[in-house]
């Protein structure tokens, strides 16, 4: 029991947002207090108050879930979202909803590389996670940590620690290429747990995708950042980011041109003929003649769309019809 001149001290709020319920914490201190609205400060009259913290300190257990899609390979691509605001849409909720949706789509097929779904208590869960698979890592070559997913602000990708991660280039041209609004950022050890997955020990190629970054709205970490906060469109956006980049991500290979002293003749192998229905035959037939000068074992898929200025789809189609008429081989 304390006066209410002494629990001031213990509590929280937002003087300038006077009807927001802020969000704080204390992991690692053995502080307590309460988060309230100024406003309900405000209406408290003087006298004294009873506190009851029903909680221990004591060794207790951590919990996260993963989910696998399998691949045609053991090569992993790790989607990693923090669930340890349970009461915040933004930031959360809505990077788990997302990444539920692309699970279930991923699903639907049998992807290239296997995808792996982590959902974990940030900064310690991904720490756990990583020291738990610390023998297999080697299996992770790419990765995306997905938060605030569903606000109405631009899309924002940071790139990983070696800033020139597979991932790296790939966000960089899908969210270049698509004409969306965007902004790239460099690596900062600061933000989400995309500073864990790219610690030295580790140093995987893993950045992290949002829409407005952390504390860059006023309703971070708020009773504000509610569903009204955000948007299905805003996520259905980045949903759709995300769907671009991991079909790029799998489809992009090295090939090594079969023919490769001249030009091989497309006519008698029927890859001609195959464009005649396409709105885009003359660009198909370019990307056809890009692949081959290109498959040299050196550049892959994404360097020929990159250099001949053609979608990466369009390309990753030639390659596939030049493989199965024998011309190239992965």
């Amino acid at each position: 029991t304390l006066p209410l001149s002494e629990l001031r001290g213990h509590l929280h709020t937002l003087p300038e947002h006077p009807t927001w319920v802020p969000y704080r914490t204390s992991y690692y201190t053995p502080e307590w207090g309460f988060c309230l609205a100024q406003e309900t400060l405000d209406a408290l009259p003087d006298g004294d108050y009873e506190v009851r913290i029903d909680s221990t300190l004591a060794d207790g257990h951590l919990t996260y879930a993963e989910h696998v899609v399998p691949g045609e390979v053991a090569d992993e691509v790790i989607v990693s979202c923090h669930v340890c605001h349970p009461s915040l849409a933004n930031d959360n909720l809505a990077g788990v909803a997302v990444a539920v949706h692309l699970a279930r789509e991923l699903a639907e097929r049998t992807p290239y590389h296997t995808y792996r779904f982590v959902f974990a208590p940030g900064t310690i869960g991904a720490i756990t996670w990583l020291a738990r698979n610390a023998e297999r890592i080697d299996r992770v070559k790419h990765g995306l940590v997905l938060a605030c997913a569903g606000d109405r602000g631009r899309l924002t990708y940071k790139r990983s620690r070696r800033g020139d991660a597979e991932i790296d280039r790939v966000m960089r041209y899908v969210l270049e290429t698509s004409g969306r609004p965007h902004h790239i950022k460099e690596f900062t050890p600061y933000g989400y747990d995309e500073r864990q997955y790219c610690s030295p020990g580790f140093d995987l190629g893993v950045g992290s995708l949002s829409r407005t970054p952390y504390a860059g709205y006023p309703e971070y970490h708020t009773s504000a950042d509610n569903p009204d906060f955000v948007s299905p469109e805003a996520m259905e956006d980045t949903l759709a980011v995300c769907r671009e980049a991991f079909a790029v991500l799998d489809r992009d290979r090295r090939y090594l041109n079969l023919s490769p002293y001249g030009e091989p003749q497309l006519g008698r192998r029927g890859l001609y003929d195959s464009l005649g229905g396409r709105s885009d035959a003359k660009q198909a037939q370019m990307a056809m003649l890009w692949v081959l000068s290109l498959s040299d074992g050196e550049h892959g898929l994404l360097d020929v769309a990159e250099r001949a200025g053609l979608p990466f789809d369009t390309v990753a189609d030639a390659a596939d019809a030049l493989r199965a008429a024998g011309l190239i081989k992965a």
